[in-house]
């Protein structure tokens, strides 16, 4: 009755508490008045704009942090931030899946702030993407000080989950259908990062072997080196009922945080003094614990560097009989600093290595130090702040291709492309943003998705219908899928000399139905190809095509191109319609694949 005053006082409340008002009080309710002669029918009263759809699985978590969530600094503890990341994630994961789901690893994380008492933690987890029985969850979490209204960032981690049915057999998930350019953008790269993911252990294994064997220990003013061995921390948990999740198996957030908290005695017993925490390398669970099991936690510091230090943690499970063998849970590389009063991070004590097993950890922690820089140059940092052509190594190909075919789908995901021509069967298409210009060409050719593939990822045919490449010559096969090319084009019409360019080209495969096939491009500078007086050294920051099957023998081929400055008033010349030359490559690009389609079904029969 009284939300019936409420709403018939001008103020609107959802459509069930009326329904329930109106239906569920039974017996209680009057009915309605009738109008008196002369009396207007009441006019409906208008409701409030409905608020743009949320993505289904989206969950928002907001924490008001606690004097028991914090460290001995009033700052809200790691461990209990990785509790909430966790649920938030899994309860995103579930309402997708629609059944149960656990924790299979949380890529790195690197935290950028600390958290204080009394301020927010808001934590915002989605789905990017569903594979056949795994799934990636984005999560994003901040703080808000409710004082000042200062909102900051603090962490994105991604998270990969794995449907359960009963028995903990696998449940195959329904595809996930992004909405907006963000989740378009996500759910493309979701592809390449679980790529990454999958060859993570080959990168660090392949730079070792490529590095010197020798333990060589830095030299550093100061004491004497620290024995690894002081650093060691074993510590053993009985997982209690308040431990467990919904499913009766230990919450992963919750021996993320027992990891956490092991690694940071560790850690102190180094720098005799309390450690933050930056940055953790891929969590990876690898069997599940039950109430009644006992967790047995090792922690020591693997290597200390002069600013930062790794610690290894992992987690052992057995059950009450000891004769049973323990079960490896997880494994995780924690980096800490030490900051001195001013924020800065300290120096830090020189770590002397276990001979044999501690030997070979100090030298994977130098290993996978590179692989961070290289991850968060190469990967994480926005194309605008980043060299064009960056420097190929060896060790860092992955984080170069992965960044190659992910800038290219994040250009394709955008929404705001515009129609600029239409000649005949060729569409071009536009997209301007604040800093750079960039154009799409399309056309439909009958060939198949992937002969056409197969045809325009060899830049060394490119000449034959690309007036503007002279030759491409194949300077290093990186493998199957990246190849690094040496091309050189004609003489642009305000130059003297040819240009000239080293292009890394990484092809990508659909990884499910609806995925276009990927031939992306950008440069890379080489030792062996430096630039040249005979040439002017061009850059190309990110290009290449984008093939969709259409029908069985019909494809949509599109170009894309992210204009350079000296490249602009070509592009600009073409979109104006003062030059129809883009529309002509394209046209020699469609009777290239016709004629060379039935070649290369000979080739293959062969």
């Amino acid at each position: 009755r009284c939300l019936l005053k409420m709403v018939k006082g001008n103020i609107i409340v959802p459509e069930e508490i009326l329904s329930f008002c109106c239906n569920g009080l039974q017996g209680s309710t009057s009915p309605p008045r009738p109008r008196e002669p002369g009396e207007q029918e009441e006019a409906p009263r208008a409701m409030a704009s409905p608020s743009p759809a949320r993505n289904p699985t989206e969950v928002q978590m907001s924490q008001l942090v606690l004097p028991c969530h914090t460290n001995h600094r009033g700052e809200l503890s790691t461990g209990q931030l990785l509790k909430w990341i966790d649920t938030a994630a899994c309860l995103s994961a579930e309402r997708h899946a629609g059944c149960p789901c656990v924790t299979a690893s949380m890529d790195d994380i690197y935290f950028e702030h600390t958290i204080s008492v009394g301020q927010v933690v808001n934590i915002k987890a989605k789905v990017n993407r569903a594979f056949n029985s795994s799934m990636e969850v984005g999560i994003q979490v901040s703080y808000e000080d409710l004082c000042s209204g200062k909102h900051c960032s603090i962490c994105k981690a991604y998270a990969t989950f794995v449907a359960q049915g009963p028995l903990g057999s696998k449940v195959r998930l329904k595809p996930l259908a992004p909405q907006t350019e963000e989740e378009k953008i996500e759910y493309s790269i979701a592809a390449e990062r679980r790529r990454m993911r999958l060859v993570h252990k080959d990168t660090l294994k392949d730079l070792l072997t490529r590095s010197p064997q020798e333990t060589e220990l830095e030299t550093r003013d100061g004491s004497g080196a620290v024995p690894a061995e002081k650093t060691r921390v074993e510590s053993v948990e009985l997982v209690l009922p308040p431990h467990a999740n919904h499913q009766g198996n230990t919450f992963g957030g919750q021996i993320m945080a027992w990891m956490e908290n092991v690694a940071t005695i560790a850690a102190s017993r180094l720098c005799h003094a309390h450690p933050t925490l930056r940055a953790i390398e891929m969590f990876h669970f690898r069997g599940p614990s039950q109430v009644g099991d006992r967790l047995v936690l090792k922690a020591i510091v693997n290597n200390a560097f002069k600013n930062s230090m790794e610690v290894g943690v992992s987690a052992e499970a057995y059950g009450q009989e000891m004769s049973v063998s323990r079960r490896h849970i997880n494994s995780a590389f924690m980096t800490f600093v030490v900051l001195d009063q001013e924020g800065h991070p300290r120096t830090l004590p020189m770590l002397a290595p276990e001979p044999g097993d501690g030997e070979r950890r100090y030298r994977e922690a130098s290993a996978r130090k590179k692989i961070r820089l290289d991850r968060k140059y190469v990967v994480s940092c926005k194309q605008t702040e980043v060299p064009l052509s960056v420097p190929w190594d060896q060790s860092n190909k992955v984080y170069l291709s992965y960044n190659n075919v992910s800038a290219l789908k994040m250009l394709v995901a955008k929404a705001n492309w515009a129609l600029a021509r239409e000649k005949e069967k060729v569409r071009m298409y536009t997209l301007e943003e604040d800093k750079f210009l960039s154009f799409r060409i399309e056309i439909s050719v009958c060939i198949t998705a992937s002969r056409a593939f197969s045809l325009l990822s060899n830049l060394r045919r490119r000449h034959e219908w690309d007036s503007h490449y002279v030759s491409a010559e194949l300077v290093q096969k990186v493998d199957d899928d990246d190849m690094i090319y040496h091309v050189v084009s004609q003489k642009l019409r305000h130059e003297n000399k040819p240009q000239d360019f080293v292009i890394l080209a990484s092809r990508r495969k659909p990884c499910s139905k609806g995925d276009p096939y990927v031939v992306a491009f950008r440069s890379v500078t080489l030792p062996t190809h430096p630039a040249r007086a005979e040439f002017t050294r061009g850059e190309t920051l990110c290009s290449g095509f984008c093939i969709w099957p259409e029908s069985e023998e019909m494809s949509k081929v599109a170009y894309y191109n992210q204009a350079m400055p000296g490249y602009l008033n070509y592009v600009t010349t073409n979109v104006a319609g003062l030059s129809s030359d883009i529309c002509s490559t394209f046209e020699a690009c469609e009777k290239f694949l016709l004629k060379n389609k039935e070649d290369l079904i000979s080739r293959l029969q062969d």
